[in-house]
């Protein structure tokens, strides 16, 4: 059993370089048991590296990485495969099979990775579309046969199947019109309370944001430079933040311009 009052991810002295370029510098962050967490940032910032390195995907340099207490960092192969089990993960992309209809997209995880019987997988299949609003006609269908926004909600059923104690969201709204994004964002809302999981969300998109997180970070210079609850981040007193929230080119912020 874990201790309910640990944090279920704990992230310290994170370090990754990419060459000369160093990513993460340091990097410190917790996310509670249950908590919606939003880690926000310009792109390129590393809040996908950030992501990569807690899944396992990419190691770190330095630092430690522990969910529900056991160290990741340097983790055996089938002891990863186990840990990572609790978790969902919705790419930005979607990064649905095309070669697969809905149902199996969102029964994957179940069949190949747990072994579960094709036909109770597809039964859960059908029960967690229809928690993101999609029928049983749109099982059938192949990937490239959806708008937008319903491979985004295939998406979101796959990450949700296996009812995960962790979910990770990828730039959940990337691409989507201002009314889907918030179609999106009111059913992350709902399945993540529903299931009662523990969410990481990476995005620039603040109206997200506000809309899904307990707790905001900001992600910058490799380090988390403010985070607290999503309430406080219009009074947060911090110059990036800031800057950031508010869209201004001027501030400590400073990007990069190359010239043509």
């Amino acid at each position: 059993m874990t201790d309910a009052s640990l944090p279920k991810i704990s992230v310290r002295g994170l370090t990754k370089s990419f060459g000369r370029k160093r990513v993460l510098d340091g990097l410190d962050i917790d996310c509670a048991t249950g908590e919606s967490l939003v880690v926000i940032g310009g792109s390129g910032t590393g809040k996908s590296v950030l992501v990569k390195c807690i899944l396992g995907l990419l190691e770190p340099e330095k630092g430690s990485i522990r969910i529900d207490s056991i160290e990741t960092v340097g983790l055996r192969r089938a002891a990863r495969e186990r840990l990572m089990q609790k978790s969902g993960m919705l790419f930005q992309g979607s990064a649905l099979f095309d070669s697969l209809s809905v149902w199996e997209n969102v029964a994957f995880g179940l069949i190949h990775g747990r072994g579960m019987e094709r036909l109770a997988a597809k039964e859960i299949a059908l029960a967690k579309l229809a928690a993101v609003g999609l029928g049983p006609e749109a099982s059938d269908l192949r990937p490239a046969e959806l708008s937008g926004g319903m491979q985004k909600r295939v998406a979101l059923a796959r990450a949700i199947a296996a009812e995960p104690e962790i979910i990770f969201f990828d730039e959940p709204t990337t691409g989507l019109d201002p009314i889907m994004a918030d179609v999106i964002n009111d059913l992350i809302v709902k399945c993540v309370r529903e299931v009662g999981t523990t969410a990481v969300s990476i995005t620039h998109d603040l109206v997200s944001a506000r809309k899904i997180a307990d707790r905001i970070a900001m992600l910058h210079g490799g380090r988390i430079v403010w985070n607290g609850p999503t309430e406080e981040i219009d009074r947060s007193g911090n110059p990036f933040v800031d800057q950031f929230i508010n869209g201004r080119a001027e501030g400590p912020i400073q990007m990069e311009i190359r010239g043509l």
